[in-house]
């Protein structure tokens, strides 16, 4: 009955085992994928940091009946830039929740 145990005993490690081993390559595809995403936030953020949108100071640019439909107002662009700014934290917070994980 000893041996029995034993052999349960190495069955049971030998599963303990390959089940770390899987969960070390699953966390290894997660840093990598934080990774990435962290490269496409600096990104975004760059861009957001270099955005200027429709109608900012000096662009003049107007429909042919002189319109200037399609243009943000000042107001408009700061409500954009705003929500961009709350996505990228967003976004940014998401990660640094599954990086603690």
């Amino acid at each position: 009955m000893h041996d029995f145990d034993g052999q349960n005993i190495k069955v049971d490690f030998n599963l303990l085992e390959q089940n770390i081993e899987l969960l070390i390559a699953r966390l290894n595809e997660c840093r990598k994928e934080n990774d990435v995403l962290r490269s496409e936030l600096s990104s975004l953020q760059n861009i957001l940091r270099s955005c200027k949108l429709p109608g900012s100071v000096g662009s003049t640019v107007m429909e042919s009946n002189g319109s200037s439909a399609g243009l943000f107002t000042y107001a408009e662009q700061l409500q954009v830039k705003h929500k961009l700014v709350m996505l990228l934290q967003k976004i940014e917070m998401e990660l640094r929740n599954n990086q603690a994980l």
